[in-house]
């Protein structure tokens, strides 16, 4: 459940860049992919000129910049820098000319982008109070008004908090270790040697078995592929023009809304008239027994859980393969590692692991923190400012869009020797582990801070980890189709991580034949 920060990021201000690839996906001929765009470049501008008329008009001094082609701004540089495989790269080139904070136009509208890790904490720790997030129309539609990732104030603050409390560390013990085991050994078992998949299909089947497993408690292979594809369609709606017609995304998301919401309810009412909690109830049930909240909010608050938690722990899951398919000495020293583990605690076919077999995967953790760092899915974060705001000698004016960009920090070769390398050993080295803390580090916030801290962040590592032991444990793997990696319209990559598996078994079996 990774990273609420990630949601946030990747709807944001996604959203709100004209991108041709989502169209040509969904429509392939010219004439109505024209269409289509003319609607999204109205409806963009629309969206950010409306904040725009909150910004009193008076001289400020923004941090330096350029103010770009009118109405376009350099909202096009952008998007083919984060449709990349470097996404930091129009940020890198402006910091060059103006500084780490610097100023720039985005669909007519002036935004500040920080490159600068002070001020990107100065901004998640000021949440609520200087600034607070914003969205549009098609995302606060699907995900509710009573989300944790949309509302503000004194109801975030709750909800984030209720969020929390139902992922805690001794929680995460209690009741998803061996739910998690569960459903990767089920997911993950059924692949033969010699067959070829595409990891980011499976890694997405992971993270909604996990999901829909711990939030509703539901494990039925027919409901969670209904719910699968349910909100497939619900994502898809979330990044799409605000046109309510049949045919069109935002239609056809709202009607998987109402599907998932009809479960949800449906499970609600099953377990209040069960009146008590059994051992497999998932988190709504914990959260019926635990919180005091009306129907329609609770419904919104497991869809904001769904969504936060799905697309994201499923990329970081497949970047982390990724990564170490490219670097053959780190893919060995994960496998001795789990093997080890293994053998020493005489583990044998589909025995449990423990929590201190967890918290003794030292150096997966090292892989994890480097694919957060490296392949993050948080890459950016979009906020408003909620009044002038006076930071060093400039003025942010009411209404003014801020980015804070992560990426560009993570990937700075002032902070990070080897940037843009995969070296997890760079986290064993005694100098990096007051960066190591992700919870206060300002050059490492792969799950944002502030108010909006991702709370979902321990459950986060815990998936991933679990994912990598099962995967490298029982299956090797070649690739088969070269591949990279883009972050729009979402951290994917591009030809879905096309691999031909082998049992592990099965390998031993070969080179004792050949003995």
């Amino acid at each position: 459940m990774f990273l609420f920060v990630v949601v946030i990021i990747k709807l944001n201000l996604l959203s709100k860049i004209v991108l041709s690839e989502i169209m040509r996906e969904i429509y392939p001929s010219t004439w109505p992919l024209t269409i289509t765009t003319l609607f999204f470049i109205i409806f963009l501008a629309k969206f950010f000129l409306s904040k725009k008329k909150n910004v009193a008009q008076r001289t400020y001094k923004l941090p330096p910049g350029r103010r770009g082609w009118p109405l376009i701004g350099d909202s096009f540089n952008w998007y083919k820098a984060v449709a990349s495989s470097h996404p930091p790269q129009f940020v890198e080139e402006q910091v060059k000319r103006f500084g780490k904070i610097f100023s720039c136009s985005l669909f007519g509208k002036w935004a500040v982008v920080s490159a600068d890790p002070n001020f990107n904490k100065f901004v998640m720790q000021n949440e609520g109070k200087f600034f607070q997030s914003s969205y549009p129309k098609s995302f606060r539609d699907l995900v509710g008004k009573n989300g944790v990732i949309t509302v503000q104030g004194e109801q975030q603050r709750k909800l984030h908090a209720i969020a929390s409390n139902m992922m805690r560390l001794d929680k995460l013990r209690f009741h998803f270790l061996e739910d998690i085991q569960r459903v990767m050994l089920q997911t993950l078992s059924s692949f033969q040697s010699n067959q070829v998949i595409h990891l980011q299909d499976v890694c997405r089947k992971v993270a909604i078995n996990l999901m829909v497993n711990q939030l509703l408690g539901v494990s039925s292979e027919s409901e969670i592929n209904e719910m699968a594809r349910l909100f497939s369609d619900f994502v898809d709606g979330c990044l799409s023009v605000p046109i309510n017609l049949p045919g069109m995304a935002y239609h056809t998301g709202m009607k998987a809304r109402e599907k998932i919401i009809i479960k949800i309810n449906n499970t609600i009412e099953m377990y209040r008239q069960r009146g008590s909690l059994e051992v497999n109830d998932g988190v709504l049930a914990r959260l019926l027994e635990e919180e005091n909240l009306p129907n329609d909010a609770v419904a919104d608050f497991i869809i904001n859980l769904l969504f936060a938690g799905n697309e994201t722990t499923a990329k970081t899951m497949l970047f982390a393969v990724y990564f170490l398919s490219k670097c053959p000495r780190a893919m060995k020293q994960l496998l001795d590692e789990h093997e080890n583990l293994r053998s020493k605690s005489n583990i044998v076919g589909e025995e449990m692991l423990t929590w201190q077999h967890y918290k003794s995967m030292s150096f997966t953790q090292c892989v994890i923190d480097e694919t957060l760092r490296l392949g993050g899915i948080a890459i950016w974060l979009l906020r408003e400012a909620k009044e002038d705001v006076v930071y060093q000698d400039y003025v942010i004016p009411k209404g003014c869009f801020v980015v804070p960009f992560l990426s560009a920090v993570h990937l700075d070769e002032k902070v990070y020797n080897g940037a843009l390398n995969f070296n997890p050993w760079r986290w064993m080295d005694p100098d990096n582990q007051e960066k190591r803390n992700w919870r206060t580090s300002q050059f490492y916030a792969p799950f944002g801070g502030g108010a909006r801290f991702c709370p979902g962040a321990e459950l986060a590592r815990l998936q991933i980890a679990l994912f990598l032991h099962y995967f490298v444990t029982t299956y090797s793997w070649n690739q088969v189709k070269e591949d990279q990696m883009s972050f729009f319209p979402s951290a994917r990559l591009v030809n879905g991580f096309q691999i031909c598996l082998t049992r592990r078994h099965d390998d031993q079996m070969n080179i004792k034949s050949r003995d």
